[in-house]
Order: C-alpha cells, then sequence, then structure tokens
C-alpha cells in the first residue's frame, strides 16, 4: 500500500503542476504580468518530469513485485 501512496502523490503533483504552469501562460497571454513567471513555469516543468519519474519508478517496482517467480 506504501508504493500505492507514492503513485498517487505523484499523479497529483504532476496535475497540480500542469495546472499552475497553465494558469501562469493563461495569465501571461492575457496581458498580466506575473512576477517570476519564467522561474515558475521551469519550476512546474522540474515538477512535472519529477512527479513523472516517480510515478514510473514505483509502478515497475510494484509491478515487479507483483510478477510470479518462476
Amino acid at each position: 500500500m506504501g508504493d500505492w501512496n507514492l503513485i498517487v502523490i505523484g499523479k497529483v503533483l504532476g496535475g497540480l503542476s500542469i495546472t499552475a504552469a497553465g494558469l501562469i501562460m493563461a495569465a501571461t497571454i492575457l496581458g498580466y504580468t506575473v512576477p517570476y513567471g519564467p522561474f515558475l513555469i521551469l519550476t512546474c516543468i522540474i515538477l512535472m518530469l519529477a512527479s513523472a519519474g516517480l510515478v514510473i519508478i514505483r509502478y515497475q517496482q510494484c509491478a515487479k513485485k507483483a510478477a510470479p517467480e518462476p
């Protein structure tokens, strides 16, 4: 169950990062100035990559545990 929790955390972190990046880009397109906008977008990209890596690694570890041994 601990691995499942890390997978869920990774998915939530990725989803929130995508949402935050979208809001920052929408505000910029509408003409609002976003302080530290490029830095925030870069941070969102890094969080998305980290969460994707977390989900992939944990999913593979769970699959190895569930696979029957010969």
